[in-house]
């Protein structure tokens, strides 16, 4: 592979001056960023660093170890084709969704949706204000589905923040009608236990399923007490969104206690997070098959009833797992990819000091047949290449790249840019693309990024959290024959069978 900036690849000492044990302590107790039913609709503010770890970044910049303050750097292999900075919605953006040519783009303070019919010039049809973090998005047929993980005054969009204490406070799923793109209807909202911090579809012909992870119960919030050791499950009816509700609420971890039977965290788990809810769920429909990321245990389990999920297997990585946050399979359903998001999504880990496996993916292979199938570890992949103490970076969402008999990954990792790795050997995983720019700052950690980074038709497309929209094409042998597969859909949450 031909380096268009070959000094991204070479061993750095950034961080390892750093105070090792107060810095990791720090990050291994830091809260997820919007972990609490109330986290607030403004991105978390920007923290201070030490002047040494300053006079590092500013030496790093000279020296070309890392790129300077926004420069763009990426592998030969990879285009940046465009880039639409932020317009109306100012707040942080998040996730990505995708029907026919248009793309939808999470933002905190509502969704805006992109013509991407030209992926070198795509064009803004129309922003949708509805502030809530964080606003996670889906779309299915003429509805699109959006998340409110912050407490409000009510469910309509010109409400305010008012504290999760207040029995009145709302906060759940909202529901609109995309049937005009360019001037979407809400038409529902349901409410949650806990918000709803993210979402997945699990869709059928006549009725759309909707997994509400949340979690961080608190005895003081009248609407989120624990135990909330399990999911919301909404059920919309197609033709009739405006009677969407809740349809059940599965237990996932059952137990004694007052937090029923997950990841107890520490001091049992010292570094690791309680179990009290899912962060993400992933369905792959074609094999009533999902995955979850629940803060301190990964699951798989059957979503044969779509009402009544059942867990097929449970782990735990209390080593080097702080917070279990996403997850992805392969198209076989051999594997999962799980990630780590370590510090919240608001520190510094892609270094030296915090090394090659924590904030990173873990691999699992699925092993064995029906209820009896188990997920076992392999692997840890991280990107190669250290980020500055200033940089947020850490392991995020990424979708396939659909290749037959190759299992091929592109994802975001904040400010560590977008990689494009390779996990077909489950056990060796490789990076074979990235893209990347420099640190936002020099003298503070200010949150930015790529949230989400997912290919889609030919392109790749990352929700950058803090300048805009990208798009990026890749050209490489290994990745060239999925711009064979086109879809007319796609909620990376939501698999497709890309190959049936």
């Amino acid at each position: 592979m031909i380096l268009l900036n070959d000094r991204r690849t070479r061993s750095r000492r950034l961080g390892v001056v750093a105070a090792a044990g107060g810095l990791l302590a720090a990050l291994l107790t830091a809260a997820p960023a919007g972990a609490t039913p109330d986290p607030g609709d403004a991105p978390p503010a920007s923290k201070k660093v030490s002047e040494s770890a300053r006079a590092e970044v500013r030496e790093a910049i000279e020296n070309g170890e890392i790129p300077g303050q926004d420069e763009i750097v990426h592998s030969g292999n990879i285009q940046h084709l465009a880039h639409v900075p932020k317009d109306v919605l100012r707040g942080t953006n998040s996730d990505l969704a995708f029907q026919g040519r248009y793309a939808f783009a999470g933002n905190y303070d509502g969704f805006r949706i992109f013509d991407i019919s030209n992926p070198k010039a795509p064009k803004t049809v129309s922003q949708v204000l509805c502030p809530g973090s964080q606003n996670d998005i889906s779309v299915s047929g003429d509805l699109l589905f959006l998340s409110t993980d912050s407490s409000r005054s009510d469910s309509s969009c010109t409400s305010t923040t008012q504290p999760a204490t207040e029995k009145s406070s709302w906060e759940g799923m909202k529901v609109f009608d995309i049937s005009d793109k360019r001037d979407p209807r809400y038409v529902a909202a349901v409410e949650t236990a806990c918000g709803s911090h993210t979402h997945t579809l699990v869709p059928e012909r006549r009725n759309v399923y909707v997994y509400v992870s949340s979690y961080a119960p608190n005895a003081a919030y009248p609407d989120c007490r624990p135990p909330h050791d399990g999911i919301s499950v909404i059920k919309v009816p197609r033709n009739a969104p405006e009677k969407a509700k809740v349809v059940g609420f599965p237990v996932l971890f059952p137990g004694e206690g007052p937090d029923g039977g997950g990841n107890p965290g520490g001091p049992t788990n010292p570094g690791v997070s309680k179990t009290t809810g899912c962060h993400d769920i992933t369905v792959l429909p074609s094999k009533d098959l999902a995955a979850g990321a629940c803060m301190g245990d990964g699951i798989l389990f059957s979503v044969k009833d779509p009402e009544r999920p059942k867990v097929i297997d449970r782990v735990q990585d209390n080593v080097n797992f702080a917070f279990w946050h996403s997850a992805t399979f392969n198209q076989r359903a051999d594997k999962v990819v799980f990630t780590d998001e370590l510090g919240g999504g608001g520190a510094a880990t892609c270094n030296a000091e915090i090394g090659p496996n924590r904030g990173a993916d873990g691999i699992y292979d699925i092993v064995g047949k029906g209820d009896k199938r188990k997920l076992v570890f392999r692997s840890y992949f991280k990107i190669p290449r250290h980020q500055a103490d200033t940089e947020n970076c850490v392991a995020h969402n990424g979708s396939l790249i659909p290749v037959k008999g190759k299992d091929l990954m592109v994802q975001g990792w904040y400010q560590g840019g977008v990689s494009v790795w390779d996990f077909t050997d489950s056990a060796e995983p490789k990076e074979i693309a990235y893209f990347d720019r420099g640190p936002l700052t020099t003298d503070t950690i200010k949150s930015g990024g790529s949230w989400s980074a997912y290919y889609y038709n030919g392109y790749i497309y990352s929700n950058e959290y803090a300048r805009g929209f990208d798009v990026l094409k890749i050209d490489d042998r290994r990745t060239d024959p999925a711009r064979s597969v086109h879809l007319r859909e796609l909620n990376v949450q939501t698999q497709p069978d890309y190959f049936d």
